[in-house]
């Protein structure tokens, strides 16, 4: 739906570690990025980002790929819903085609959810402002709870007319889909053709996903006689379970300062925004999740709980600290003097004054486990009893020893018990909750397989292979055929070296005919070449495609050569005169000036040379991590992450070199471990012919044999006595 001009341009301008960034706290780690994983639960950052390759990966579960491929997986979009997201990010304008009927009646459903949304947001706030109800109820009630103009134009609030299908009326007279009204949960199907507005006479707070797309409303009543709040229904586009409120607008701050308040209430996240405490969010509705736990430690690793101070806020926060801990989170928390909320607190204090009172009264949770829990139990020595087990439990739950032990010694000096005590209570409910966690894992692979897990989890990890690489070589044993799967170890060897570097410089031209120096020609060239003399394909249905799609990508890849080489050879002249007036400036004396010339001369080549390399090295790399075809994307990003292990021997003794350094030995070597193995498969099929076959066959066979081991023989004189065939 994209024209091919502009979604170059998407790609062209999309950081990957801006783009990440976005969703995930980065931290630098030599010339890459690393960070927690936003696809899957970990403690331990293994999401590495790289802004020379423009991708990013995790080693864990290993997703990742280019910024369109990123924004893909994590916000559910497709392929030209993602170039749209970054497009609008990088403010480059969409240029599309006209949609035919079949066109827009494929239109995804997610897609046609979000924009119902982003319509109702609009017409809410329109409502508020521009409607004598909203002035007269909706912003009479914003403006009483102190909320100002800018504020509400930050969160988007606004107001539900009280009429029966204000919305749903004037939302399909402009052509929407009541259908995806219905679905959104913003009105309510009469079974008669129409429709009813679900949050009529309210005020209505926008729910935002992390990437700032509307997916849900929260609105709240004037009246005495209804519900305080109704909320958006789960749907394609919101589990309340997933989100948190003012993410959006807080992820930037919580970044910044590393540290998240966390609250109760929609209203409480707004008036501390207002009073300028920005790195606040609240959950949804529901007691806090596993999920949303896992989304605020992709921002922070500090989390400061600020509930009420009464006997269900307290309930609360104890639940919080048991789902905080696990995640590694350092807790905090503050109880508000009685009465109290953190709206109306930070209404009838400064910011200012509200940071001071959080600096002052936060505490650790065994401290506020003990202030809320053992204080009120007195001399009861089995409910003293009971309320330190529940302390003990907590500390089982943090990851790290260290911090466990630190926590058990302060729980001692508070509690007075011993500390070896402790240690051996918190040594047993660790072992219980690992007891807990295996069967759970159990459990789910049961479901999974519809079959009983028997010893194959003990099996597995006691090889030290994953359960997911398990399931997979399970799956490829049952889907590929024999010949393919022995071959396809080889032919990804060398796929591997293709996508990496696949538009670096080779070799020199071996049909060169001309004077002078012969040209050079890339390595997917040669490795073309080499193909085309054996007349040999790529059994793996996968590399045939990524094959022939990076041999389409040379002209493509000429052009953008040129235009490099063009703008390099600007740069170099303006670095040269600058240089070269500097050297005038300083000058010492004709030996001076002629060895500096010749230092800047050097230094610019160096890096005019780098840059070259570098796009070619990553040129078919970063185009194949955004291709639109999802085998492609996936598959190549799996070949270009995928690391060689070298033994602590030669690690320790070898002059290690990289692989770009040693193309020349590693791609050749590479194309003759693969023809040996088709020529080993040649040999099994005709020995199985001939002990099916009859004695007419029987001399044939046996003399085709002979050359093709004759064959082996040659190529084995170029491999070199030991060959060591790779992983499959």
């Amino acid at each position: 739906m994209i024209d091919k001009a502009t979604v170059a341009k998407i790609l062209d301008a999309a950081d990957i570690v801006e783009v990440v960034s976005d969703f995930v706290s980065l931290r630098r780690r030599g010339a890459n990025y690393i960070g927690l994983c936003p696809f899957h639960n970990e403690k331990t950052p293994s999401f590495s980002v790289s802004k020379a390759k423009g991708i990013c990966h995790c080693f864990s579960c290993g997703k990742g790929g280019s910024p369109v491929n990123f924004v893909m997986e994590h916000e559910q979009l497709s392929y030209y819903e993602a170039l749209k997201y970054l497009a609008n990010k990088y403010h480059i304008e969409v240029v599309e085609k006209e949609m035919t009927d079949e066109e827009r009646a494929a239109q995804s459903e997610r897609e046609g959810m979000l924009i119902v949304n982003e319509y109702a947001c609009s017409h809410f706030e329109n409502n508020l402002f521009t409607t004598q109800d909203g002035q007269d109820i909706g912003m009479s009630y914003l403006s009483e709870r102190g909320f100002n103009e800018n504020i509400i134009k930050k969160f988007r609030l606004g107001y539900s007319l009280d009429s029966n299908n204000a919305l749903f009326k004037e939302a399909v007279a402009k052509g929407y889909n009541k259908q995806y009204l219905f679905d959104t949960g913003l009105c309510i199907d009469d079974k008669r053709g129409g429709g009813y507005d679900r949050f009529k006479g309210r005020v209505v707070f926008p729910i935002f996903s992390v990437a700032g797309k509307v997916i849900a409303f929260s609105a709240r009543t004037l009246k005495n006689d209804q519900a305080k709040y109704v909320n958006s229904p789960e749907s394609t586009i919101y589990k309340k379970s997933n989100e948190l409120f003012g993410i959006y607008q807080a992820k930037q701050a919580i970044v910044k300062q590393n540290k998240c308040f966390l609250v109760e209430g929609n209203a409480d996240v707004v008036s501390m925004h207002q009073a300028g405490i920005e790195n606040t969010i609240a959950s949804l509705g529901t007691a806090l999740t596993e999920n949303q736990v896992r989304m605020i430690h992709r921002f922070t690793e500090n989390v400061t709980v600020i509930y009420d101070g009464d006997s269900a806020g307290i309930k609360a926060a104890l639940r919080a600290i048991n789902l905080l801990l696990p995640e590694g989170l350092n807790i905090r928390i503050l109880l508000l003097p009685d009465g109290e909320d953190p709206d109306s607190f930070s209404r009838n204090h400064s910011s200012s004054e509200f940071l001071e009172y959080i600096e002052n009264n936060e505490m650790d949770f065994i401290r506020f486990m003990k202030r809320t829990l053992l204080d009120n139990v007195k001399d009861d020595p089995i409910k003293r009893a009971a309320v330190i087990g529940d302390v003990v439990t907590s500390i089982a739950l943090i990851p790290f020893e260290i911090q466990r032990s630190v926590y058990a010694k302060e729980c001692s000096d508070l509690f007075n018990i011993d500390e070896k005590v402790l240690n051996r209570e918190i040594a047993k409910k660790i072992a219980q909750n690992r007891q807990k966690e295996f069967e759970k894992r159990q459990k789910q692979i049961e479901n999974e397989n519809n079959e009983p897990a028997t010893e194959t989890i003990d099996i597995i990890e006691s090889a030290g292979i994953s359960e997911k690489t398990a399931t997979l070589a399970a799956k490829e044993e049952n889907t590929d055929s024999s010949k393919n799967k022995i071959l396809f170890p080889y032919e990804r060897d060398l796929m591997k070296y293709l996508v990496k570097y696949g538009m670096m410089d080779f070799c020199c031209d071996p049909n060169y005919e001309g004077d002078g120096t012969p040209p050079q020609i890339s390595l997917l060239d040669y490795i073309t070449n080499e193909l085309s003399i054996d007349n040999m394909t790529f059994s793996h249905e996968s590399y045939n495609k990524i094959f022939n799609i990076c041999l389409s990508y040379n002209d493509e890849y000429k052009q953008e050569y040129k235009s490099l080489l063009y703008k390099l050879n600007e740069e170099a002249e303006q670095a040269r005169a600058t240089g070269i007036k500097k050297i005038q400036e300083s000058l010492q004396s004709i030996y001076d000036a002629e060895r500096k010339e010749k230092e800047l001369n050097d230094s610019i080549e160096m890096q005019r040379s780098k840059e070259i390399m570098d796009f070619q090295m990553h040129f078919l790399e970063k185009k194949l991590s955004s291709h639109e075809d999802d085998d492609v994307r996936h598959e190549s990003l799996k070949l270009a992450s995928e690391k060689h292990y070298l033994s602590k021997i030669h690690t320790r003794y070898g002059n290690l070199k990289s692989d770009a350094e040693q193309l020349f030995t590693l791609v050749p070597k590479a194309l003759l471990n693969w023809k040996d193995c088709i020529i080993r498969c040649q040999i099994d099929e005709l020995n199985q012919r001939l002990s099916q076959g009859g004695d007419n066959e029987a001399l044939q066979l046996l003399a085709r044999i002979k050359d093709l081991q004759e064959l082996r023989r040659k190529l084995a004189k170029h491999l070199g006595d030991r060959v060591v065939n790779p992983k499959k």
